[in-house]
């Protein structure tokens, strides 16, 4: 059937067209990677939305709702689920990933490890239909496949109704990040000066390392020892190379850490409190 066929020609796409991967990346003798693709479409695939009958995807989730976050050399299997219906019931689903301006002008996408989601019937007309997909940032990311990226899906019916959705749900791919603290001296006289510093830096997926992350926002926050909330001190911003330093005032027992909130490339992160003992 055409909808088979126009499936068929997106996942076919996605795992032929050539690796956008920098020369030292690449693997003699891989297998074709899905990700980091320089992705055409076949022309008989619609590129908006296409409907027929009374077939509907709804409540699509990607990884449980939260971002996929993917580390300097992290291998990743995540989920991608949401519910079909038809009045005639689901005969089958499938879903793909992709990133770009639209869906005509891809630079990033994703195939699926089942050819087709696993669907299971909620009721006559209702199912709910998953797929996974591994990512492997060894061999298959680009740093600017960093932030949205959007779920190509489709279902058909039994009486083969059907539905294209381009853009199903978009979601975050991340690079994840690190902090680091340190607050000194310690111990500390009380109404003395504590001078902690940290660094702040993300996974670079082309050179498989930690690089710094300078110019974003990051709160220093202080809990006082015995209690279990952190409260906000003050906001600074990373210098090159992702360096943190700030200066504050001893007053009690208690744990100093940063905390970075993220943007849509890059993952939230807070460091893990360093203790000052203050006299």
């Amino acid at each position: 059937m055409r909808i088979r066929a126009s499936v068929a020609a997106v996942t076919g796409a996605l795992a032929l067209s050539a690796l956008a991967v920098p020369a030292a990346q690449a693997d003699d003798g891989n297998s074709v990677s899905a990700f980091t693709r320089s992705v055409e479409t076949d022309a008989a695939v619609n590129p908006a939305d296409d409907v027929s009958g009374d077939t509907t995807i709804s409540n699509v989730v990607v990884n449980g709702g939260k971002a996929v976050v993917m580390g300097a050399t992290t291998k990743k299997t995540f989920s991608v689920s949401f519910t079909a219906t038809d009045d005639s019931g689901i005969e089958w689903a499938a879903a793909v990933l992709w990133h770009g301006s639209t869906f005509d002008n891809l630079d990033g996408g994703a195939v699926p490890n089942e050819d087709e989601a696993v669907c299971t019937k909620v009721n006559a007309t209702t199912s709910t239909c998953k797929q996974t997909f591994t990512v492997d940032a060894n061999y298959d990311l680009l740093n600017k496949l960093a932030g949205g990226w959007k779920v190509w899906a489709i279902a058909q019916g039994v009486d083969a109704d059907y539905v294209q959705k381009d853009n199903a749900k978009g979601f975050n791919l991340q690079r994840m990040s690190k902090l680091t603290v340190n607050a000194s001296p310690e111990p500390v006289v009380k109404g003395k000066t504590i001078t902690v510093t940290g660094a702040l830096t993300r996974a670079d997926w082309e050179s498989n390392k930690y690089v710094g992350l300078s110019g974003q926002s990051v709160v220093l926050q202080f809990r006082k020892a015995g209690t279990t909330n952190y409260t906000n001190v003050k906001g600074i911003k990373s210098t090159t190379g992702g360096a943190l330093k700030t200066t504050v005032t001893a007053s009690t027992d208690g744990y100093y850490r940063f905390t970075y909130a993220g943007i849509a490339s890059t993952a939230t992160v807070s460091a893990a409190g360093d203790y000052v003992d203050v006299k």
